[in-house]
């Protein structure tokens, strides 16, 4: 039985925790990017969808075709929109809708990142999504950073600008696979903010209370991610293991220099390995492993050495074992800096809704709307990347993250506040 599209008018809580329950990872948000669609073309925007907003060539860490398929599958089953859904089959799943004011003015374009987490949501009494039964319906996925509720807010915000009681155009981006930085790069590609003057991407969250937004998160951070597959020669490990060639022991060996990497003075520098996977059993010497790895910087350079350190440290731990190693960028993000017209614009915004001004509460990470920002100032706009108080019980990227869900309709009015009193200075 699939699930009833949501009835009109929007219902911004109801829209979330429909999404809520059916998370999908980057490049697989079929219902998602599909019945996002078909909702706004119902509600008189243009849309368009798949290869017309997404570069398919410069995307990155797409998930093999046995995946693509089987997600498409579980999308159409769900309650995915027929009439949009071909257009995303093989991972395109961008959307972009326009709808034109009555007055002339810029043009004005919001991200709303539409992608999940493969992280196991919490079951637990306390944790409001599994109380009040809009858990996650898809084992090892979640959504774990507000996406969903950003898709949400981007829905309702369409639905009450039907009016057309503003000034220019409003866009509205509905990008895939953010985690990682995998899907922003490939909607610019696709030209999809080559004409925006001005460019906005709120986050749901970020440690700040419901009530509060952060007019410029400041600082976020340049990202690679990387995925090193390092292959050796099974071998008994007891009767041969002179004949084999370990290949989680050189992944570990490399696992444990990339978190031996010094910082750099002056700067905010991280690295981790997250995932390491390798062999089969005990009695065997193991062949193949991959790691995944990350590294992040406050500037594109400094990145860009970690990086290339990273790229020595693994081909070295390789040379140690005998072993040959692939290195693959999965991901990528930039770095960008809010322009103080839209940080500016922001606040009187939060001032006429009755919004406070605050800081953010959490330390600073990566986003690629970086892309789209630096896409739009590159060709003479403004971006802005600010923050919105959700009260959430726990930190971003974990299995009971959630959102105060009075925040929604407060992100609505803020966004709407913005549009209607276009005042951004050019």
């Amino acid at each position: 039985m699939t699930d009833p599209v949501p009835t009109e008018p929007a219902d911004v809580v109801a829209l979330r925790r429909d999404l809520h329950r059916h998370p999908e990872v980057g490049f697989t948000e079929f219902r998602t990017a599909s019945r996002a669609a078909g909702r706004l073309a119902d509600l008189g925007w243009q849309v368009a969808a798949g290869a017309e907003v997404l570069d398919a060539d410069a995307r990155l860490g797409v998930p093999d075709g046995a995946e693509l398929a089987a997600a498409y599958q579980r999308a159409a089953d769900s309650g995915a929109d027929p009439r949009y859904l071909p257009a995303l089959r093989g991972g395109l799943t961008g959307v972009v809708a326009r709808l034109r004011g009555a007055r002339p003015g810029p043009v004005i374009a919001f991200r709303a990142d539409m992608d999940a987490l493969p992280l196991h949501e919490s079951d637990a009494d306390d944790h409001a999504p599994s109380r009040l039964g809009f858990r996650s319906g898809w084992t090892g996925r979640m959504h774990a950073c507000g996406h969903d509720g950003h898709v949400a807010v981007a829905l309702a915000l369409a639905e009450r600008l039907t009016d057309r009681d503003f000034p220019g155009e409003v866009r509205l981006i509905l990008q895939p696979a953010e985690e990682g930085g995998r899907g922003g790069a490939a909607m610019v590609s696709a030209g999809v903010v080559d004409d925006v003057d001005v460019f906005v991407a709120p986050h749901l969250g970020m440690g700040l209370p419901t009530g509060t937004i952060c007019t410029d998160v400041a600082g976020l951070l340049a990202n690679s991610k990387l995925r090193a597959v390092f292959r050796g020669a099974a071998a008994h490990a007891s009767m041969a293991p002179e004949h084999g060639r370990h290949a989680l022991l050189g992944a570990a060996s490399a696992t444990l220099a990339v978190h031996t990497m010094p910082s750099f003075s002056g700067h905010q520098t991280r690295v981790n390995v997250g995932a390491l996977h390798g062999g089969t059993v005990s009695n065997i010497v193991p062949d193949r492993a991959e790691l995944r790895l990350e590294t992040r910087a406050d500037d594109g350079d400094v990145n860009a050495e970690l990086e290339r350190r990273v790229r020595r440290m693994l081909a070295g731990a390789a040379d140690t074992y005998g072993l040959d190693v692939d290195v693959e960028l999965i991901g990528a993000v930039t770095t960008a800096g809010n322009d103080p017209a839209v940080t500016a614009a922001l606040g009187a915004a939060a001032d006429r809704i009755g919004v406070t001004v605050g800081a953010p509460g959490a330390g600073i990470g990566s986003d690629d709307a970086t892309a789209f920002m630096r896409r739009v100032q590159d060709r003479g706009g403004v971006a802005g990347y600010f923050g919105i108080g959700a009260s959430s019980p726990a930190p971003h990227h974990s299995g009971t993250f959630d959102l105060d869900e009075a925040a929604l309709p407060l992100a609505v009015d803020l966004l709407d506040s913005l549009v209607r009193n276009q005042t951004v200075a050019m």
